[in-house]
């Protein structure tokens, strides 16, 4: 590098700049997919022993039942499983039993049933479907020659030639006839035993596989427990144990209701007159483990044969509207009252886990599809490291109420924050979702506001939803709704009936009707609920100025601007029996509210100064120093404490007064300019 100076010219050596270091780049979800990719792999190859191992575990949820019951009484171990078993075995030879005999019958009458089809298949002909279908042949006919390229006329040969004759061969050939040999004894027996061996060797690995299942259950789970979690032995051993509990009650039930579906469907159809009931009775059954469409394809095949057993259509109208009617009363009546409103699953994880099984597994992973997954969601819910599995395929939502209704304000989406809050109140109080749900929303809203992450327009929009939220609310009650427990939240855990995120109680136990009130209280401005500092406090304090409107008590809604110090002069708290300040995010010992709170002792001298942190803030509600600080004379952490403080302020006024006299002599009556004190406790000197 050159420098003139003096003109002269000096050199510097350049330092060569200094280059950083590239980072090592991370697993980012190279490591997961690769993982995952893997796991499809040897699910895919390894299904050939992994399917038998699959049956034979949701088997072992099924028959666990039976062997803890054999177990009580005292059989012991080893003879409980094995009863268990061959009881088992027993039931399963007997269907294939039936099975077979029942196809054996319907190959009979075959021949017979052609016949019908072909028959009715000529009078469809013959009748106005076959008219339809000719006229559209032709029309189609006509298209074809209109598109077709004319074609010249050949031109005649003049003259033919007439062939010469076959010249005749003298040496004739010999006919050779080719026949198999005979089948031995074991090549027949080999034909015979070969479509059979496969599922026979199946059946042999399940029942192998089920019976050490059975007998070495616990060791198995502490060796799960070892992988899943072996620091919190408690916690892992509970959650695993109610996890194969709960799935044994809902394959179990399950069971028992596609059981009840294919009997029903076996004696439908054996009334009604077609061939082979119990065949179509157990594949109805079997079928139903296919969701959504299983019952419905099982209904083809009994539909062919009813069309080729009866030469008219009533046995086929007959066999369709008993599917038709059955399927949907079970599917909408009976399992929402046995499992709820739904297996644990989201309709797309149902759908996609049953094409994903059926591309690995084939028609016997169709079948397993809803009970597999229903596994592993539960495992998802009861262990921390399986979470994600709740999460793609549960049915729970994704995020908490509380997010739910933040992440809802925030998109500007009011309609979508009604439903939920409507779903919530199905089940608690409006005071319950107000203090469980919107102000620990409003809370997160808040804390992001003071990190600088919303922008004044976002915050525009939060206070336009809050506002119609409540205003929407407002023809709700404060009441506890009638609830009735179902059996879903014995069935699988995490039910939607677990996940109310408030209580079920009234907000006021007790509380006297709203027109019970004394008049002082009820006219409009007796309690004002002023807002504090923070961009969202007014809606805190709408929220409860609507809660005390339901009970009787006139209300009226201050914001911070009108109890400022230049402006507080102009507040018309003439008749205010009660001062309720609203704050959403407070720290420490604010001077401000300390300040706040005198101002509005000398503006309504006769009225009672509640302050209500909403959540609480330890520093300020623990500390009885902070308390007698603010000098307020009743504090809450939550809108139901609030209406409380109120309607035990009104329990404790007079029930009547002097015309022209306060309807109650406050307490803490002061010379205007002192900090009043909060009831029992000392007097605290103002501060300018």
């Amino acid at each position: 590098m050159a420098d003139r100076r003096d003109g002269r010219t000096q050199i510097f050596p350049v330092k060569p700049a200094r280059v950083q270091a590239a980072e090592t780049p991370g697993d980012g979800l190279a490591a997961p997919l690769v993982i995952a990719a893997v796991i499809v792999a040897a699910l895919y190859f390894g299904r050939e022993i992994l399917i038998p191992i699959a049956i034979a575990v949701l088997l072992s949820f099924v028959i666990g039942p039976l062997v803890a019951l054999l177990r009580k009484l005292r059989l012991g171990r080893l003879p409980s499983v094995g009863v268990a078993v061959l009881l088992l075995l027993a039931v399963v030879a007997g269907l294939g039993g039936l099975i077979g005999m029942q196809l054996a019958d319907l190959s009979t009458g075959l021949p017979r049933y052609q016949r019908t089809i072909a028959q009715k298949a000529e009078n469809l002909k013959a009748g106005p479907l076959g008219d339809v279908a000719g006229y559209l042949r032709s029309i189609n006919h006509q298209i074809q020659q209109a598109g077709a390229p004319e074609q010249k006329p050949e031109e005649k040969p003049e003259t033919k030639r007439a062939a010469p004759p076959a010249v005749q061969n003298p040496d004739k050939p010999v006919l050779v006839e080719m026949r198999d040999r005979e089948p031995g004894p074991v090549e027949l027996a080999e034909k015979v035993l070969a479509p059979v061996l496969s599922p026979l060797a199946t059946l042999g690995i399940v029942f192998v596989v089920l019976l050490f299942i059975l007998v070495q259950r616990e060791d198995l789970r502490d060796r799960m427990i070892r992988l899943v979690g072996s620091s919190d032995l408690h916690r892992t051993t509970v959650a695993m144990d109610d996890a194969a509990l709960r799935l044994s009650r809902f394959f179990l039930v399950q069971l028992a209701l596609n059981a009840g579906f294919g009997l029903v469907i076996g004696v439908g159809l054996w009334l009604i007159g077609v061939p082979n009931p119990i065949l179509w009775g157990i594949f109805s059954a079997l079928m139903r483990f296919v969701p959504y469409i299983g019952a419905f394809l099982s209904a083809l095949l009994p539909l062919a044969l009813a069309a080729a057993v009866d030469p008219g259509w009533n046995m086929v109208l007959a066999t369709a509207a008993l599917f038709i009617v059955l399927e949907p009363l079970v599917g909408q009546f009976i399992e929402p009252l046995l499992y709820g409103h739904s297996t644990g699953l989201s309709p797309f994880a149902v759908l996609v886990s049953a094409l994903f099984w059926t591309w690995l597994w084939g028609p016997v992973g169709l079948l397993l599809s809803t009970p597999l997954t229903v596994c592993l969601v539960v495992l998802g819910r009861h262990v921390d490291k399986l979470e994600f599995l709740d999460v793609l395929f549960g049915d729970r939502p994704a995020l908490t109420p509380v997010e739910n209704f933040y992440q809802r304000m925030l998109a500007d989406d009011p309609d979508e924050a009604q439903e939920l809050a409507e779903a919530i109140l199905a089940q608690c109080s409006l005071s319950s979702y107000y203090d469980e749900v919107a102000l620990k929303g409003l809370q997160l809203a808040a804390t992001d506001a003071r990190r600088g992450v919303l922008t004044e327009s976002q915050l525009d929009r939060i206070r336009v939803g809050i506002a119609q939220l409540i205003e929407d609310l407002s023809d709700r009650d404060d009441a506890a709704p009638e609830t009735k427990p179902t059996l879903a939240g014995r069935l699988l855990s995490g039910s939607r009936d677990e996940e109310v995120p408030c209580e079920a109680a009234p907000a006021v136990p007790d509380a006297p009707a709203p027109d019970a009130l004394p008049e002082a209280w009820a006219r409009e401005g007796a309690v004002l609920c002023i807002a504090g500092r923070g961009p969202l406090d007014e809606a805190a304090s709408m929220m409860l100025a609507q809660l005390l409107g339901k009970h009787g008590f006139g209300t009226r809604v201050v914001p911070f601007e009108d109890v400022t110090r230049s402006r507080i002069g102009t507040l018309d708290a003439e008749g205010a029996q009660m001062v309720c300040i609203s704050y959403l995010e407070i720290s420490g010992t604010p001077a401000h509210l300390r300040y706040l709170v005198q101002r509005l002792r000398r503006r309504a001298p006769e009225a009672q100064v509640l302050v209500g942190l909403w959540p609480a803030d330890d520093a300020v509600l623990t500390d009885p120093g902070a308390r007698a600080a603010l000098g307020a004379d009743h504090y809450a952490v939550s809108l139901r404490e609030g209406v409380e403080a109120c309607l035990e302020a009104v329990r404790d006024a007079p029930r009547s007064a002097a015309p022209g006299e306060a309807a109650h002599a406050p307490p803490h009556a002061a010379p205007p300019g002192a900090a009043l004190p909060a009831p029992g406790r000392e007097p605290v000197p103002a501060e300018a």
